[in-house]
């Protein structure tokens, strides 16, 4: 038996905003005027509704977008449309940031306070705002509230509006003021998104001839495919299909690319593992839902570089067997989704999608997806989760996504990074592609600079790069000032100090100096930035961000925050010893007993932070500075899951 919390109806505009995804209801049983027939005939029946279980995310937005919040009357029709539980429904719901169940204001303010844009401001960008325009929450026709990052860390502040109505929908404003606010609040629920400017990524190298990911951001319309073909576009798709699943393949093993989300994996042979496996239908999805506070190296190619990705994807389909894709997109990226679908649309009507790609006979579509604002739908397998309409917790590995993975069938997945990166192996030849870079860690990468940089942007530098020479590229600390520290890999990552600048941005550089690459987040910090705060505010972000499925994860994140905040108010129980015992302790059981790479690296940038001597708190010897001894399993290293910052393949 199930709970149900109320008996209303949903109202006319709840129910047409569920159908507008669901399409209409086909009988009384599932949400439909009920008539005489329906005691004598079931159209569909429940695998009917069951089926369309995937659709709940995409219906849960089209609530939230209209009616700026979803009530209980509308999950309960929902659940009647698909034949949920309410209790089921509500458990997914509730794991995104970016859903409400409380009545809001027209117009919702999200404004970034993580880690890049404290280290910008120099403390935290919301207690000024505050200050200006009330505390979170107040307000009538506006309001804002705090967010985790954005993905527009080098701007050093961003926001993201979301507006409720039948226009609604969000929108980011990037770099955000107060004064942006004030513009806000004047308007009131009059605000019309699409005039809102769409915030100019940051890229010092845009179009330089020296780089190949970059080469076409700046100087192809992204809204048009003439412009993308004209700049060489889909010329890797042709040379794809004349190379076949195999030759692709083959290429891609010559060039030894690896995953660059973090986990570094064979390219290729994730490929091929799912081509060959027998099991059909396959899939391959696309993970753009990088949240790792301080990246943003996917929103600037989803933004500006779209046709790309709907190529590389098709390529990918096309040589693992899979006839459908899907590309997911965080949900605080409406530009890159919005510009995605647009690319996919055109591609389709051109025949570059569909059931004759490129006049082949081959067929391969994709779907896009948005998430709603969970760090852990990053993670492979609960990204699958996601998509199929389940509540995004990972899953327990073996069996892997090759094997077992959207709707549990093979499946391959890949960042957008690693996917762009495809397309340069077929342009290049793959073995003239691993002469970039060093001989483990081939190509170019794309790094996140920002923090306090003289000019933070997306970078693209062959693999092995210095350390130092990429902080010189982007003008090395703001103002002259000395370096303090360089967090390096994200909120998963490590800190490097001063002394480490000759260290070789490649994946075994890293390994061996103990550090991470992870999804590429540079974030320097010089002597006005107050490392605790940004500790803390890591600290704060995995608890938030934990799904609570395993308890070392659950309640490892939320013991660590707690020793953090007495060791910073000077308040340790017992003694500062018997706190820094307890970190150590919390560090060993996040990193061997936790579920998925979120939890394995949860305390990697605290022990980090320890052993460096960055935060302000007293040691067990009096004075301040680093401790050593702890945790024992290093600081950004490999977890158990073969990730190097336990994201998988962002």
């Amino acid at each position: 038996m199930d709970l149900r919390t109320t008996d209303a109806p949903a109202d006319a505009a709840e129910r047409a905003a569920v159908d507008a995804v669901l399409g209409p209801p086909e009988s009384g049983w599932f949400g439909g005027e009920r008539t005489p027939l329906d005691g004598h005939v079931a159209i569909g029946g429940l695998s009917r509704a069951r089926s369309l279980r995937h659709l709940l995310l995409p219906a849960l937005h089209a609530l939230q977008e209209r009616m700026g919040w979803i009530s209980p009357p509308a999950l309960g029709y929902l659940c009647q449309r698909l034949d949920l539980p309410p209790a089921e429904a509500y458990g997914v719901a509730s794991a995104y940031a970016l859903f409400t169940f409380q009545p809001a204001s027209p117009v919702v303010v999200h404004v970034c306070d993580d880690v890049a844009c404290r280290a910008a401001s120099g403390g935290d960008p919301t207690g000024a705002l505050a200050g200006h325009a009330g505390n979170a929450g107040s307000g009538a026709a506006v309001t804002w509230q705090p967010s985790p990052c954005l993905g527009h860390c080098e701007h050093g502040s961003a926001a993201l509006v979301q507006k409720s109505g039948a226009l609604g929908g969000r929108a980011s404003l990037a770099p955000f003021t107060s004064g942006d606010m004030d513009r806000l609040v004047a308007l009131g629920a009059d605000v019309e998104l699409a005039d809102l400017p769409v915030p100019l990524a940051l890229v010092p190298q845009a179009g330089a001839e020296d780089t190949r990911l970059l080469r076409r951001v700046g100087q192809v319309d992204p809204a048009s495919l003439d412009s993308y073909r004209a700049a060489g576009g889909y010329e890797a798709l042709r040379r794809a299909i004349e190379l076949g699943p195999a030759g692709v393949i083959a290429e891609l093993v010559a060039s030894k690319l690896l995953g660059r989300g973090g986990a570094a994996f064979p390219t290729g042979a994730k490929w091929e593992a799912v081509a060959r496996n027998p099991v059909r239908p396959h899939y391959f999805v696309a993970n753009a839902d990088e949240s790792e506070p301080g990246t943003f190296k996917d929103r600037v190619l989803l933004d500006h570089d779209p046709y790309a990705l709907v190529e590389a994807l098709t390529i990918a389909g096309l040589t693992t067997g899979a006839e459908k894709g899907f590309v997911y997109v965080r949900g605080e990226y409406p530009t890159g989704a919005g510009r995605l679908e647009h690319a996919a649309a055109e591609a389709r009507a051109r025949g570059l999608l569909g059931d004759n790609v490129m006049g082949s006979g081959l067929r391969f579509d994709l779907e896009v997806r948005r998430g709603a604002g969970a760090y852990i739908a990053g993670e492979e397998t609960a990204l699958f989760n996601s998509i199929e309409g389940l509540r995004p917790e990972p899953r327990n590995k073996p069996p892997y996504p090759v094997d077992r993975g959207l709707f549990q069938k093979p499946t391959g997945v890949n960042n957008v990074e690693t996917l762009l990166s495809v397309l340069e192996v077929l342009t290049l030849g793959g073995a003239a592609y691993a002469e970039q870079g060093t001989p483990g860690s081939t190509g170019t990468r794309l790094f996140c600079l920002s923090g306090r940089v003289a000019r933070p942007g997306l970078y693209e530098v062959a693999m092995g790069t210095p350390l130092r020479a990429l902080l010189e590229l982007a003008g090395g600390v703001a103002e002259g000032r000395p370096l303090r520290a360089v967090l390096l890999g994200g909120a998963a990552g490590s800190f490097v100090g001063p002394d480490d600048l000759d260290l070789p941005l490649s994946f075994e550089g890293a390994r061996e100096a103990g550090a991470t690459l992870g999804s590429g987040v540079v974030v320097a910090l010089d002597d006005t930035v107050a490392v605790t705060d940004v500790v803390a505010r890591v600290a704060r972000f995995f608890r938030d961000e934990s799904c609570g499925q395993c308890v070392p994860c659950r309640v490892g994140t939320q013991r660590q925050e707690e020793v953090l905040a007495r060791l910073a108010a000077g308040r340790p129980l017992h003694s500062v010893d018997s706190e820094l015992a307890l970190l150590a302790d919390l560090d060993a059981v996040l990193r061997d007993a936790s579920i998925c790479g979120l939890g394995q690296t949860a305390s990697s940038l605290v022990t980090s932070a320890l052993r460096r001597g960055l935060l302000d708190v007293p040691t067990g010897t009096g004075g301040t500075g680093g401790i050593g001894g702890i945790g024992s399993g290093g600081s950004g290293g490999a977890s158990r899951n073969g990730s190097e910052n336990g994201r998988d393949d962002r």
